[in-house]
């Protein structure tokens, strides 16, 4: 088990400690901004080395230290659903538009290339529709086995 430290970083010059809320330097330059310096004169000694034309320091606030059980409320959780034998609730909507999902210029290019054969307008209609059933089946499917992300799988 890792051991609470009592400081928020070390100077990235002279490896002083800089406490939580306390005030720290960070150099101006965009691509220099992960070092942090305890004052001025630590980051002004960095300046020569990195070679920065036109930089300055900016005084910022280290955060606040934050108590162990409030760090532990704040762990990423992850909620398992179960559902299996239930199906799940599909959202019968009005308002969902009925949209062509197929680039029309990618399929008429495959059909003249392989085929020679022109492509009607109406096609990309046609075929939008059958992609949403074999959608809302792949969709269906994937609720069933109790997951929120439709996989090839489940085509």
């Amino acid at each position: 088990m890792e051991e609470a430290k009592n400081y928020w970083r070390k100077c990235s010059t002279c490896k002083k400690e800089i406490g939580y809320g306390a005030a720290y330097q960070v150099c101006s330059v965009s691509t220099c901004r992960k070092s942090v310096y305890c004052s001025v004169t630590c980051w002004d000694i960095h300046v020569p080395v990195m070679n920065h034309k036109s930089a300055w320091a900016e005084e910022e606030i280290a955060p606040p230290k934050i108590p162990v059980h409030q760090e532990e409320s704040r762990a990423p959780r992850r909620i398992m659903v179960n559902t299996s034998g239930q199906k799940g609730s599909v959202v019968q909507r009005s308002d969902i538009p009925i949209d062509i999902l197929i680039v029309a210029s990618k399929l008429k290019h495959y059909i003249k290339v392989k085929y020679d054969l022109n492509t009607s307008a109406n096609v990309m209609e046609k075929l939008s529709d059958i992609v949403r059933k074999v959608t809302d089946d792949a969709a269906e499917h994937a609720r069933l086995e109790g997951r929120k992300t439709i996989m090839d799988k489940d085509f």
